[in-house]
Formats: C-alpha cells, sequence, structure tokens
C-alpha cells in the first residue's frame, strides 16, 4: 500500500525539455492541468501528495520519477542518464531525505534513471537502455540486494520503440504485467502473467497500480475495457501534453 506521494509540476519552460517523438510542442497551461489531474487521482487513491515547487533550471523536473528508487525498505538516488538531466536527483535529495535518511547513491560513471526500473513486489527488472547503463543497472542491483530485493537487467538498447522500459510495462499486480508487443516474450518474464496491450494502444502500456486503483492514459479503450474485466478499477487521466515529451504516467511521482 502507497501512502505517499511526492510530485513536482511543470516549470514554465517545460517545453525546452528533452523528446524523442514528434507530436508537437506541449501547452504548458494544458499540462499544468492535467498535472492538477494527476495530483487529485493520487489523493483519491489515498495519498498524502508532497507538492514540490517547479525548477525551470531543470525543464524535465516535473517526471520526477527518474531522480530516485523507492522501495519498502529503503530508497536509492539515481544519476538520470541524459547529461540535462544529471543534477535532478541532488535537487530532490533534500524532499526525499525527510523520509528517507539513509540514501545511497548511483555514482560515476554509472547512470539510471527511474523510468527504467519495474517493480514486481519483492523483484525488480532493470531496463539497460540509452538512460541507465550497465554500470548504473549493477550498482542498482546491489543496492536492492543489500535491501533484501530481488533483480533482473532487461536489456532494451535494440528497441526503438522505447525511450525507457517503464514506457512498455507496468505490474498491475505481483504476477501480472502489462506488454508491449516486443517486450511479451522476453524471458525475464517468462513466469509472469502477461496482458499484451494491443499496438496501437502502446502509450497506455505505462499504467500505474496505486493501492486498489489503477492510473491509465485516456483514450485507449481496449485496454481500459480488459482491465475493467479483470474487475480492475481504473482512473482515466488526459497525458496528451506528456506524452509529447516522452512522459507517461508513472514518470509524474515518486510513490512510497
Amino acid at each position: 500500500m502507497f501512502r505517499r506521494a511526492i510530485v513536482r509540476p511543470p516549470a514554465d519552460n517545460f517545453a525546452e525539455g528533452l523528446t524523442t517523438v514528434e507530436l508537437g510542442r506541449p501547452d504548458v497551461a494544458k499540462a499544468l492541468d492535467q498535472h492538477a489531474a494527476y495530483c487529485a487521482a493520487l489523493e483519491r487513491c489515498g495519498l498524502m501528495v508532497t507538492h514540490l515547487s517547479p525548477d525551470p533550471r531543470y525543464p524535465d523536473s516535473t517526471f520526477v520519477e527518474d531522480t530516485a528508487i523507492l522501495t519498502p525498505r529503503g530508497a536509492v538516488l539515481t544519476r538520470p542518464g541524459a547529461p540535462t538531466r544529471a543534477d535532478e536527483a541532488a535537487a530532490i535529495e533534500p524532499a526525499l531525505r525527510c523520509f528517507y535518511p539513509g540514501l545511497p547513491r548511483i555514482e560515476p560513471p554509472g547512470t539510471v534513471d527511474g523510468g527504467d526500473i519495474c517493480e514486481a513486489g519483492n523483484h525488480y527488472f532493470i531496463g539497460v537502455s540509452q538512460r541507465t547503463n550497465a554500470e548504473g543497472a549493477r550498482q542498482l542491483a546491489l543496492h536492492l540486494g543489500r535491501l533484501g530485493h530481488t533483480s533482473e537487467e532487461v536489456d532494451i538498447r535494440g528497441m526503438s520503440e522505447i525511450l525507457h522500459l517503464k514506457s512498455g510495462i507496468a505490474a498491475i499486480s505481483e504476477r501480472l504485467l502489462a506488454v508491449i508487443g516486443p517486450l511479451a516474450a522476453h524471458p525475464a518474464f517468462r513466469t509472469y502473467e502477461r496482458l499484451e496491450v494491443d499496438p496501437a494502444e502502446s502509450y497506455a502500456a505505462n499504467c500505474v497500480r496505486v493501492n486498489d486503483a489503477l492510473l491509465v492514459a485516456a483514450g485507449y479503450p481496449k485496454l481500459a475495457a480488459e482491465l475493467r474485466r479483470r474487475s480492475l478499477e481504473t482512473i482515466e487521466l488526459e497525458m496528451s501534453e506528456f506524452e509529447k515529451m516522452d512522459g507517461g504516467l508513472s514518470c509524474l511521482s515518486l510513490r512510497f
């Protein structure tokens, strides 16, 4: 059960952030409205939300998930892989230390983006990507092991479809994963039940289980219907402005 979340709204220069897609320039005012609705959904799920101030030093800083890995037994400060984002973890560290006094970190030359880490119960899938390198994955596995968690690497560097591992996978429960087609047959997921997301709805694979509900991106009816068929409560949220900047639902909060 999650009890808290940390969020940071987009800064005025949000549109100057990094993106690999060509979906147009985000509307910052609309992004702020979508972010507010997201925060309201977290509160609806029973979370106490810590709202940090916008940080215009880092246009991508609303994607707070990339700055830390939070587990029920401890946390690890990451080192984001994009050079323009490398200092975002230090910027969020004071807020995290209010809850995690002991806070180890990923050290150079390791890099880790939180968007590459998928938690399925006590097990963590660590995506090795263009943002999370092999050394960062190695360090994170050691930190997770010290906390009593198991982990496994999933190399997605050859996949052009996704930037981060969690762009294509979400743990709906400890044994059920929502996955895009290119990930569905990966050996790391062989013992899990896999709900394969329709290729036309691949963005919706980044859904987020928050206690008794699932946050899902609005506009993807096939996945939403399948989740409801499985008796899962869904909260659909507009994410158009964050999608333009490679962002998904999980990216916008640190949940613990």
